[in-house]
Parts: C-alpha cells; structure tokens; sequence
C-alpha cells in the first residue's frame, strides 16, 4: 500500500538531518564547542542568549531537538501503517540511533571535547541521515513500483566496499577536524575513495546504462563526488590561507561546512546505489552452479 504523505514527511526528514550535520560543522568550524558548558540545559535555561559562540551551540541543539522529534513522529508512523516487518524494525532503529546521537552530543559536553567521543559522534551523525535517505527510499512509490532484474559478477561486493571506503573517508575527516589526526590520511583516504567510486560508477555506466534505478544513482553519486573533491581543495587551501587569522574565517567556515554536508550526501547515495544493486543486480547463473558445486 502507498503512503505519498509517510514519503513527503521521510524526505523532510531526511533534509532535516542533512541541515543538523551543517549545523553540526558550523560549530566545529567556528571553535564554537564548549560555547554552553552544560548539558541539557544551556546555562541553565531552556533558550539563553543566543550570541557568540552560543548562537551556533545551541542552535545545533535545537536542530537535533527537532530532528529527534521528528524521528519520533516517523516511528510511530511507519509502526502503524506499514505492513513491512523490516521497514517497522528500521524505524525502530532509526530511533534508537537519534537517542544515542544525542547522548554522544551530550557527553562531548560534559566531557570536554574528548576526540574519540566527539569523532564518534560526527560519524554517527553521517550514518543516521544516511538511513533517513533510505527510509525515504523505502517508502516511495517507485521502491514499490520495482523494476526489472539483471546480472553481473562481483558488483555487490564492489558496492560494499565502495561505501565502506566513503564511511572510513568520512571517519578520517572527523578525525582531521578534531586534531586527532593530520590532514595526510584524509587526503589519502580522499585518493581510495574517489578511485573506488569511479570504478563503480563506470562499471555500471558502462554494463547497465539502460537501468534506470543503477544509472541514475550512479551518476548523482559521480556528480556529487566531483563536487566534493573541488570543495576539499577548496576547505583545505582556504583553511592554509587564514592560519594566521585571530578566528575562523568565512571562506574558511563555508567551503569546510560544505565539504562536511556535501561527504554527508556522498556516503548516503552511496548506499543507495547499493541498495539498488543488491535489490536488482543478481549473479549469473553459471556462478551460482559452480559456486554450489564448489561447496
């Protein structure tokens, strides 16, 4: 049964989520952290003065307040209309993992900034939008229209990996901008990413180009990884050219916060290309026959 209303609500969602990882890189990007030294409250209150540094602290709470909210509303939603067992379990899920986004948001603070914790929390922040981009795959009407399958060898593994290498890029950049790590292993990791997505995206240009639900993942997917190479050269020159600066600048905190938002989207549609694959790419038969002859 189609929900186009759960859908629409799924995407506000998912755009919801996208604006709390900015939000999130805006306070990082502004050494605005430990802007509000306690946590739930701020200062106390409910809503204190937002000026300085507490402007992008607190706003960044209030974004994961409504986000939180939200993903209540969505749980509660898909529980009582959606006849998927899994998609129940999904949200479900989801839910669990903005409770425990919060609470990592919480112990940054009452921690003081220890890396491990404030890295694990940006990562966790890129893998909650990424299933709210899946849900919103799940609950459209062309996830429910289908399509038709086709075969290839060793492109689900490749699609794995191609979104594994995204996630340990993006863990290298969290790490980066909390000081844990320099900035060679990101760029590095920038390298392995890139080329794994290319041959991913070229393989199923090139094999699948008639398949509407491949090839259009994959060519927002080299878009946007395009993009986000341009806006790295662009965070890490603009970052150089105001060191000597006495707080972050505006290019500085613009080209950052958009790589951030912009690897965001690139781990998400990532997935999404492997959801496609896994849902409508099978292996030839004749590997299917000599692998069970094998075992």
């Amino acid at each position: 049964m189609n929900h186009p209303w759960l859908h629409r609500y799924a995407l506000l969602l998912a755009a919801c989520t996208l604006f709390l990882v900015v939000a999130g890189a805006l306070v990082t990007s502004n050494d605005a952290g430990l802007s509000v030294p306690d946590w739930p409250l701020s200062y106390g209150k409910l809503m204190p003065e937002m000026e300085g540094g507490i402007f992008w602290e607190h706003g960044h709470r209030m974004v994961a307040t409504t986000v939180g909210l939200l993903t209540i509303g969505l749980a509660i939603w898909i529980a009582r209309v959606e006849r998927r067992r899994w998609m129940k379990q999904l949200a479900w899920t989801a839910l669990a993992a903005v409770v425990a986004q919060g609470l990592l948001g919480g112990m940054t603070v009452l921690f003081l900034l220890p890396k491990p914790v404030s890295i694990s929390h940006a990562c966790h922040a890129q893998l909650f939008f990424s299933t709210t981009v899946a849900i919103a795959l799940f609950t459209s009407a062309a996830w429910r229209r289908g399509g038709r399958a086709v075969e290839d060898s060793g492109l689900h593994g490749l699609a794995i990996a191609v979104a594994a290498s995204v996630f340990l890029q993006l863990a290298l950049g969290a790490a980066a901008r909390h000081q844990a790590l320099g900035v060679l292993p990101h760029v590095l990791g920038a390298v392995l990413a890139t080329g794994m997505v290319l041959w991913l995206v070229v393989r199923v240009l090139i094999r699948h180009a008639d398949h509407d639900q491949l090839r259009k993942p994959a060519l927002a997917l080299l878009a946007i990884v395009v993009a986000q190479v341009f806006l790295g050269i662009g965070a890490y020159m603009s970052r150089i050219a105001t060191l000597d600066a006495p707080q972050p600048m505006p290019v500085m905190v613009a080209f950052t916060v958009a790589h951030v938002a912009v690897g965001a989207l690139t781990l998400a549609v990532s997935i999404l290309l492997a959801i496609q694959i896994f849902r409508y790419v099978r292996r030839p038969e004749a590997e299917l026959v000599a692998q069970s002859v094998t075992a």
